[in-house]
């Protein structure tokens, strides 16, 4: 049988995914299974958006340009300059997903076997882009009883050796909803430039944020803007997902006209998903002033349930739509398996994100789980029951 590349072999599988094998086993049972493992927006998505889908009279669907229609960054530089962010069209490319934008950037900045540094725990498919590229992930662990604050920057520091080529957070935090304040982000800014490193920033969920500090932008460090790149998507903002529309931002022309060479290999963006996007910039301010407010709800619902379940700590996340939550179980993988495979509760049950797949170093977060907070209030206030009722069977569950 023909060998496979190690690459292939070894990229690491989504943990936010690795279980689905068993909620469609539970499914195809008759569970009801309530997913709380993955970012799946259930808020509709602006009015606009849809309409310019099914109002279009294309009778062809042309290439369009492998940067992006100059229309929509247009829009997106209008869209930006409201949130402090000052940049031009040609400082965008539009990209397949918030995760093209990434895969380019790591390749346009890292050679095989370079190294960018990640405050831990991180989105999971962090680990899986750098993998395809060939990158080493370096990891800083960020701790729970912090909230998962930026770590200290000397942990941060001491890490930087002559392989390293970019410090990556997401802001706010996917998985930990933790936002980085402007102090924490100009920190690291004037640690790129002293190191000549980048500093790559997703900052997907801007908006999402429940309380009174406010988002900070990368690109609104003006003396770093030649370090700086901005990852953005228009997914959970709009309820997006499946256009897969995102762009790479950045200020350093030369690493936007190299990234732009990857872009001519996949020629261009989809265009349905930017004629949705582009329309979906058009909504009123009201929409996401109503989504965030939504969300924050929903926040403060689940946080009040998990809390009174024995012996379960939960983070307090500041943005984004997710929470970890610390389990009193010794495998919160094999639980979130157990929950799938062996529990219910009137024919229910809940899907959650084991939280050791967000972090890189060997052994950390076994007892945690990531929930994302995207269902209404009464299916959390459900989840959160059959989570403790599940809890309680665990202890005397025998695989």
């Amino acid at each position: 049988m023909p060998k496979l590349s190690k690459k292939g072999t070894e990229l690491p599988t989504s943990p936010i995914r690795k279980l689905v094998v068993f909620a469609e086993k539970a499914k195809a049972n008759g569970i009801q299974v309530l997913h709380l493992n993955i970012g799946q927006p259930d808020i509709a998505a602006p009015k606009q958006a849809i309409e310019a889908v099914t109002n279009s009279n294309l009778n062809l669907l042309p290439y369009g340009p492998s940067q992006g229609k100059l229309s929509y960054r247009e829009k997106l530089v209008d869209y930006y300059s409201n949130h402090n962010i000052n940049i031009k069209t040609d400082d965008i490319i539009v990209t397949t997903g918030a995760s093209e934008a990434l895969t380019f950037a790591l390749n346009v900045i890292c050679d095989a076997d370079d190294e960018i540094i990640i405050p831990e725990p991180f989105y999971a498919n962090y680990n899986g882009f750098a993998s395809a590229a060939s990158v080493r992930v370096i990891p800083v662990i960020s701790e729970f009883n912090c909230q998962f604050q930026l770590p200290a920057m000397e942990n941060i520091s001491e890490k930087i050796t002559s392989k390293t080529k970019a410090i990556l957070l997401c802001n706010p935090s996917n998985p930990t909803g933790y936002v980085y304040s402007k102090k924490e982000i100009q920190t690291l800014c004037k640690l790129s430039i002293k190191h000549d490193i980048f500093l790559i920033v997703d900052e997907v969920y801007r908006e999402f944020i429940h309380g009174d500090e406010p988002h900070y932008s990368v690109l609104s460090d003006e003396k770093a803007s030649k370090h700086t790149v901005m990852i953005d998507s228009v997914s959970k903002r709009y309820s997006l997902c499946g256009a897969r529309v995102g762009s790479l931002v950045s200020k350093n022309n030369t690493l936007i006209q190299n990234a732009l060479k990857f872009a001519h290999l996949r020629l261009s963006p989809p265009t349905y998903a930017l004629m949705a996007s582009e329309a979906a910039l058009s909504a009123p301010k009201s929409y996401l002033d109503e989504v965030v407010k939504e969300y924050t709800t929903r926040r403060n619902t689940l946080i009040n349930r998990l809390e009174q379940i024995p012996n379960v700590e939960v983070s307090h996340p500041m943005g984004a739509f997710y929470c970890i939550v610390k389990l009193p179980v010794e495998d919160a993988e094999n639980f979130s398996k157990f929950l799938l495979t062996d529990f219910s509760l009137n024919n229910q049950t809940v899907m959650l994100a084991p939280a050791k797949g967000f972090y890189s170093s060997p052994n950390v977060g076994v007892n945690e789980v990531r929930i994302a907070f995207i269902l209404d209030e009464e299916k959390l206030i459900l989840a959160a029951t059959i989570l403790e009722k599940a809890l309680e069977a665990y202890k005397n569950f025998v695989p």
